[in-house]
């Protein structure tokens, strides 16, 4: 069973545990290993992403997300982790909080890659079941969107396992690939049943 402990000091962010899991901001010292996974697994993740720039895996451009991440949890507008085995501390993918949004709606987007060695193990299922605390509880919003292309399985399969209901689809609502792409819509609320 997951459990939850929260730091919010705009020095560290928080830190969600969940099963086998750990997820924590990005750091500095993770670029060796973001830029070794990420290069390793760049076939895999080309078809569910945004196109890669030029750059993408310079010591420049890490920097540069992690200021924009930075600068997103101090202003409560989105929250980045690292997704890490506990066992070991090895970097398995990420997972981002975007988009939060406060007032009437209190909701915010739900994010993820896992690295192409460790695809299909249950690491994101066990990352994205112990944010769902630190969505509802810790960060008290009301609902949890995601968004995943109808032909990702994979992600669908993963959404719906976490307990996410499936609410429509988007027509041509993100750039995937430099290609604007339909998307299935999904979303978990604060009241929903937690798996």
């Amino acid at each position: 069973m997951a459990f939850l402990r929260s730091v919010t000091t705009p020095e560290t962010g928080p830190v969600v545990y969940g099963d086998g899991v750990v997820l924590r901001p990005p750091q500095m010292t993770d670029y060796p290993a973001w830029a070794e996974l990420r290069a390793l697994s760049r076939e895999f993740l080309t078809p569910w992403e945004p196109a890669w720039t030029s750059n993408e895996l310079t010591r420049a451009s890490f920097r540069r997300r992690l200021r924009h991440y930075a600068k997103e949890l101090r202003e409560d507008l989105g929250y980045a982790f690292f997704l890490l085995r506990s066992e070991d501390e090895s970097l398995l993918g990420g997972l981002t909080l975007s988009n939060v949004r406060r007032g009437v709606t209190q909701a915010c987007t739900l994010g993820y890659w896992v690295g192409a060695p460790y695809a299909r193990q249950g690491c994101m299922s066990a990352a994205v079941k112990a944010t769902v605390p630190f969505v509802f509880d810790t960060l008290r919003l009301h609902r949890l969107e995601a968004a995943c292309l109808p032909h990702n399985t994979a992600s669908v399969r993963l959404l719906e396992r976490c307990g996410f209901q499936r609410e429509g689809l988007a027509r041509r609502y993100l750039r995937i690939n430099g290609v604007w792409q339909d998307h299935l819509l999904f979303a978990l609320l604060d009241d929903d049943p937690r798996l």
